[in-house]
């Protein structure tokens, strides 16, 4: 949109949010269309606004807490936070907050608040926890990486509300080597899609009566997990 115009990212970025806050009355229903005015591939490139309008449409009035990990931009700290200002506007009576390895404070504005940590530091997620409540819903839109992925969702579904989502985008990493993937032996557990796989079993936790050894690895707060091309919701109990 702006290519053909000799102007930095910040510069950018202002003319980016006054062209979304005077469109917005006018494509506020259409996610896929706010997400590419905002800048970010989840329409697109990737087509999971559709996925997000039919999971998140029954609470978008609602004053919820959203959490996402990967505020975009890589080192470049004017850059980013194009998907926290979709949720923003997506949910206007929400709390965005988003987590990244790098410093993207220049990006924070009204009701954005993002904090610099690595997403396989359990430490640094609990204090973002403590400092911002419980979330409604926790994107992982960070590293793409099988590892970090499973590590943050270990530690962070617990701390979910009850019917709150968890969604991990970009699972085609699993099938990747240079992302702890693998592209020969697609039961390789350590990946992402076979960890969730493994856990559909949680949704019907209360029907396994007589093996408490599989019972003890399963996350039995799961009400429903749905699978899609490349992203994965998980709902709580």
């Amino acid at each position: 949109m702006f290519a053909s115009l000799k102007l930095n990212t910040k510069d950018r970025r202002k003319i980016r949010k006054l062209f979304v806050d005077i469109t917005y009355p006018i494509f506020r229903y259409n996610l896929s269309i706010l997400a590419r005015l905002c800048g970010t591939d989840k329409s697109g490139f990737h087509e999971y606004t559709k996925l997000y309008h039919i999971h998140f449409n029954q609470i978008r009035k609602q004053n919820i807490i959203i959490l996402e990990i990967g505020v975009g931009g890589y080192n470049d700290l004017d850059y980013g936070g194009n998907s926290l200002r979709m949720w923003k506007k997506y949910f206007n009576s929400g709390q965005i907050f988003g987590i990244d390895i790098y410093d993207k404070s220049n990006l924070e504005e009204k009701r954005i608040k993002i904090f610099q940590g690595d997403q396989k530091d359990t430490k640094f997620l609990s204090d973002v926890i403590l400092n911002i409540g419980n979330p409604n819903i926790i994107i992982d839109d960070g590293s793409h990486i099988n590892q970090d992925i499973i590590v943050s969702f270990i530690h962070l579904f617990s701390y979910l509300k009850s019917g709150g989502m968890y969604v991990i985008e970009d699972t085609q990493t699993s099938y990747l080597d240079s992302y702890g993937g693998d592209s020969l032996d697609i039961q390789n557990p350590k990946t992402t899609m076979n960890y969730f796989k493994q856990l559909i079993d949680s949704v019907n936790s209360n029907d396994i009566q007589s093996n408490e050894k599989l019972k003890s690895h399963l996350l039995v707060e799961i009400k429903k997990i749905h699978f899609y091309h490349n992203i994965i919701f998980i709902v709580k109990e």
